[in-house]
């Protein structure tokens, strides 16, 4: 699968869910792939200490589909490297 598939997705079903895998403090945030388990991996730039992590992923995210960071919810996984995440569009 392809990041513009996401894309494409997100418009035709107005909400995408997405299973990620992050790598904390990399380089750069980025996409780093997509893994044979089915998640995509997010290499962020951010340490996991106090949300910092989460929070540079919701603002990669927002900033990747042109959403709001209200728009993009971590369901499950909050403290862990493996997390479900739900992005819906608020208008």
């Amino acid at each position: 699968m392809d990041i513009a598939r996401l894309h494409d997705r997100l418009k035709a079903e107005g909400k995408l869910s997405l299973q990620v895998r992050i790598v904390p403090r990399s380089p750069r945030t980025e996409w780093a792939g997509f893994l044979e388990s089915g998640d995509w991996k997010i290499k962020v730039a951010a340490p996991p200490e106090r949300g910092k992590a989460n929070e540079e992923l919701i603002r990669f995210l927002a900033a990747e589909f042109g959403v709001s960071r209200e728009s993009i919810e971590i369901v499950a996984g909050a403290t862990s490297h493996h997390k479900l995440i739900r992005i819906t569009p608020r208008c």
